[in-house]
């Protein structure tokens, strides 16, 4: 193959930071994550910019925030004339490819993207839009007839991405890959047995600051275990999946040439804080796992403490692989820090939730803006008003708000500031999510989305 690496890249859903061996959880098992921390990066400081699905993925393919992107919602499309990395690798010469859940071309979640400019550089294609069908799920080649899997979502999925690997074996231009494999998430019980065997449930360790009492949530602490347990069933299938991607790698003697990193679009609540899903500015919902491996520039077993947000995964990707700067990318190039150099990047993640949708309204969570410091996690609502502030070194788990605490006022007038000043560096209009829609023009495509996925209550927008 060519001088330039090969560019493998795994996103799974929902996937969170603190559901890694290599992060210090006893209960996962997950060796190839663990092959990945001993042979390249672990990054323990990585966060989702907006820890929701559709928002996240344009992030992670664009270097972009949502304002930007104009995903700014789950199941509003991406703008088609933003550049991903999908065509920033095409016009280096690589063959592209994207492989799972995709996410990023609207309404109906079931719809089919043609060959064209919706696809966004990724030259072979096999992806849904979205659907939570681990088994019988469909997914899309070429043509709008439907094909479904033929096993657990990852297992398919890997397998198709395997094809595709095989198929470069001969080719002398190098590859850019994308494996979006889709669990963990829930229906957390839509597993193999085979993985759920791996876990009981009363060996399980529920976080301290899971809420049994909460709207919803099961109320038999069993229950919750057996939750987590079959997560966590889904991560190790996960796993497995990337180690199959690795072994081809070492068989067909490019492991030494190739960019592999590992990530997610957003964590998953499991009943923290008495929430399930994503949304949250809490550390399960905004704290990623991110893994990196090229051998030829990322020392083995390093950990940079370097604070990473979604919105530097392609620039970053750009970098190592040494194909450009991708034209309009907000995130930061960090390479050099992975690579062991003492750089010095953003001292914090910008996160928020633009504008609330399904899970989050039936929360009755409030559109927010915040920022993740090595230390503090701090949180405002659209209207400006503090709404979260948690020290993460004194209350890992998140168990005291002190953002109303009179001895607290200084550091939130501090962490407000860099908040704004984020707003500043983004050009985030920084409005409610109905103005920030009628700011982008977004308001028919909102209304439209409503309908398709809530037609007995839509929540329009006039």
């Amino acid at each position: 193959m060519a001088d330039q690496p090969n560019v493998l890249v795994v996103l799974p859903d929902q996937h969170r930071g603190m559901a890694t061996a290599p992060a210090g959880n006893t209960d996962v098992h997950t060796p190839t994550l663990e092959r990945l921390a001993e042979e390249g990066a672990h990054c323990p400081n990585a966060y989702a910019n907006v820890p929701v699905c559709t928002p996240n993925r344009g992030c992670f393919l664009t270097g972009q925030y949502p304002h930007d992107h104009g995903a700014v919602a789950n199941d509003l499309s991406m703008r088609s004339d933003v550049e991903t990395i999908g065509e920033t690798f095409q016009d280096a010469g690589y063959n592209t490819a994207y492989v799972g859940k995709w996410h990023l071309d609207g309404i109906p979640r079931d719809k089919f993207t043609p060959p064209g400019p919706r696809r966004h550089g990724f030259d072979h294609w096999a992806v849904y839009n979205c659907h939570v069908d681990f088994f019988g799920g469909h997914y899309y080649r070429d043509t709008s007839e439907k094909e479904h899997f033929n096993d657990y979502e990852p297992i398919a999925l890997t397998d198709m991405a395997l094809e595709f690997l095989d198929e470069q074996r001969t080719d002398e231009d190098p590859f850019c890959l994308v494996v979006s494999p889709h669990p963990p998430h829930a229906p957390y019980e839509d597993v193999p047995q085979r993985y759920r065997d791996q876990y009981d449930p009363a060996e399980i360790d529920l976080r301290p600051n899971v809420d049994t009492d909460a709207t919803g949530a099961p109320q038999d602490g069993g229950d919750l275990a057996e939750d987590l347990a079959n997560y966590y069933a889904n991560v190790t299938a996960v796993d497995e999946q990337v180690g199959r991607l690795l072994d081809w790698l070492d068989e067909a003697d490019e492991a030494d040439d190739t960019v592999v990193l590992y990530t997610s679009d957003h964590g998953d609540m499991i009943w923290s804080q008495g929430y399930h899903g994503k949304s949250q500015p809490y550390e399960e919902s905004i704290h990623v796992p991110f893994f990196c491996r090229y051998p030829e520039k990322v020392p083995a077993g390093s950990t940079p403490e370097q604070i990473v947000s979604t919105v530097d995964v392609a620039p970053t990707l750009c970098s190592l692989a040494g194909v450009g700067e991708l034209p309009d990318a907000r995130g930061v190039d960090l390479a050099s820090a992975l690579q062991g150099d003492n750089q010095e990047g953003p001292s914090s993640a910008f996160i928020g939730l633009p504008k609330t949708v399904d899970i989050s309204v039936v929360n009755d969570l409030p559109a927010w803006r915040g920022v993740r410091t090595e230390q503090y996690t701090y949180a405002r609502r659209a209207d400006g008003s503090p709404w979260l502030l948690y020290d993460n070194e004194s209350d890992p788990y998140q168990q005291e708000n002190l953002v109303d605490t009179e001895t607290s006022a200084d550091l939130v007038t501090q962490l407000d500031a860099e908040v704004d000043r984020w707003v500043e560096h983004t050009g985030d209009p920084d409005l409610s999510g109905e103005e920030l829609l009628a700011e982008l023009g977004l308001i028919e495509a909102w209304n439209q989305r409503e309908r398709s996925r809530h037609p007995e209550n839509p929540q329009l927008v006039e």
